[in-house]
């Protein structure tokens, strides 16, 4: 909705929150704007679904979850996710992560998931492991953002791992 523009400016704007992100923090609003424009364009495709992540008391998104690189053909694709800063460890991101795994593996049907993380972002690394994701390799020198080189580390989730857990 164009009236989450802001707050999506709020969460992708911050330098700290996007430290271990692919991409720069946003400058200008219209980078919100083309945001929110590439999400619906991609869940018109089937190619990314991004939902807001929002507060229970007035429904202000504070951080957003994604999959994408949806591959059909082979059951897979990957987990993205961030969270204001200001909402860092209470617990939401683990909230909302689980509700987006139980909808890949159950409503998608998909057989496999994958999370790119900065070894740097301990928390991130964290929340997919307490979700039984697996490390499966460690890419050095990965991404170029802004002008810092990052490592990666490849996280993977089998559908069987998750229901048996």
């Amino acid at each position: 909705m164009d009236a989450d523009v802001p707050a999506l400016f709020a969460i992708f704007s911050d330098p700290e929150t996007m430290r271990y992100w692919t991409t720069p923090a946003m400058e200008v609003i219209a980078d919100a704007e083309a945001l929110l424009r590439d999400i619906q364009h991609h869940a018109g495709a089937g190619t990314l679904l991004q939902w807001g992540i929002a507060r229970r008391e007035d429904d202000l998104v504070i951080g957003t979850y994604t999959l994408f690189r949806i591959d059909t053909e082979h059951r897979r694709c990957e987990l993205g996710y961030i969270l204001r800063r200001d909402h860092w460890g209470r617990g939401l991101a683990h909230e909302a992560l689980t509700a987006v795994v139980n909808h890949a593996f159950g409503t998608l049907g998909l057989h496999r998931l994958e999370a790119d993380i900065d070894p740097r972002n301990r928390a991130s690394v964290r929340s997919v492991e307490r979700l039984g994701f697996t490390l499966e390799g460690h890419l050095r020198e990965r991404y170029f953002v802004g002008r810092e080189i990052q490592d990666s580390l490849i996280y993977g989730l089998l559908a069987l791992t998750w229901r048996s857990r």
